[in-house]
């Protein structure tokens, strides 16, 4: 799933944008299909089991965005019709386990990443999971790890575990998008996948977290940013945008290699041209004892190299040498 993967994981973050409409997440899951992606992604709740009653402005709101359980059960299904995964990410302990029965992976959010039950929920059901990390600091994201692997151990389960860096904010400031925070993961997860879930305007900080090493990029999708005043339209990528995203992205993939050192095929043939020789840095005759003054070193590399001046300097020339032949040992007098 997430481990051994030749590319980026691309997720499509359809969350809510669907604002309740079937058709409309219909329509999503396949304008993402088409972008290229690899996932889409919903999130699923009940309203009364995830925020309290205080804002009844966000009650009303988030119950006319709730999809129903066969709901999702379909997209599912649509989605794999398509060629993608299907993740989801639960708001509740009742739709964990509904979502169980029927994604790929399991996403829990930033908000949640310090909320236990949910988590070890989750990691029972022996699903993927991914964790994104925003607002922890290093020990919390130690926590909910060593929870997860903990409910695995104790389960008999070998699962996989993605961590994604994000900042909570929506949209974050490209300032503080804090990419750095990848190669930082990386070093203190080495076990887990690493990855990106972004929330700046446009593509560059997406593009830029393949570059420094994230496995997985998620991305908020919209069929079109002026589809409602739901604030998330004129935040995500709509299908142009996607698209664009996931050719960058495999354009660095490309660009990025397997990270080896030494020489790559187009270099191949250019090896002896750009290396140097030792040569005759002037006109030189025959029985000359060379000295340091008496040589430079030119290209083509097709004669000693340097490092090797050793083996040259204090012999005694057997014939003229002419300024800037390349000295070869069948030059030089015996030792």
């Amino acid at each position: 799933m997430f481990t051994n993967r030749d590319r980026t994981l691309i997720i499509a973050e359809i969350g809510n944008n669907h604002e309740g409409d079937m058709g409309a997440a219909r329509e999503m899951v396949d304008r993402a299909a088409e972008t290229g992606v690899d996932v889409v992604k919903f999130q699923t709740f009940i309203t009364e089991k995830f925020t309290s009653p205080v804002d009844p402005a966000r009650i009303a709101r988030l119950k006319q965005f709730q999809l129903s359980f066969d709901d999702f059960a379909e997209l599912a299904e649509r989605a794999r019709a398509k060629g993608l995964m299907f993740f989801s990410t639960p708001l509740d302990l009742e739709s964990a386990r509904f979502l169980a029965t029927i994604v790929d992976a399991i996403k829990i959010a930033s908000g949640d990443n310090t909320f236990w039950p949910l988590i070890e929920c989750c990691a029972d059901s022996g699903k993927p999971m991914i964790i994104s990390t925003g607002i922890s600091g290093q020990d919390e994201i130690q926590e909910a790890v060593s929870r997860v692997n903990g409910r695995w151990a104790a389960g008999n389960i070998a699962g996989e575990l993605a961590l994604l860096h994000c900042i909570v904010s929506y949209p974050a400031p490209p300032e503080q998008a804090n990419l750095g925070a990848i190669a930082s993961l990386k070093a203190a997860f080495p076990n887990q996948t690493i990855g990106y879930s972004d929330h700046t305007m446009g593509l560059d900080a997406a593009v830029a977290a393949v570059a420094m090493g994230a496995r997985i990029v998620e991305k908020h999708f919209t069929l079109a940013n002026d589809y409602s005043d739901f604030r998330d339209h004129q935040l995500s990528a709509d299908p142009d945008d996607m698209a664009t995203l996931v050719r960058r992205i495999r354009a660095v993939e490309d660009m990025t290699g397997d990270g080896q050192l030494g020489t790559m095929a187009c270099e191949r043939d250019l090896v002896t041209p750009v290396r140097r020789s030792i040569a005759a840095g002037r006109d030189l005759a025959a029985g000359h004892v060379l000295a340091i003054d008496d040589i430079v070193w030119v290209r083509p590399g097709e004669g000693i190299p340097p490092g090797r001046e050793n083996e040259v300097l204090n012999r005694r020339l057997n014939r003229d040498v002419t300024q800037g032949d390349l000295i070869q040992f069948g030059h030089l007098e015996e030792m």
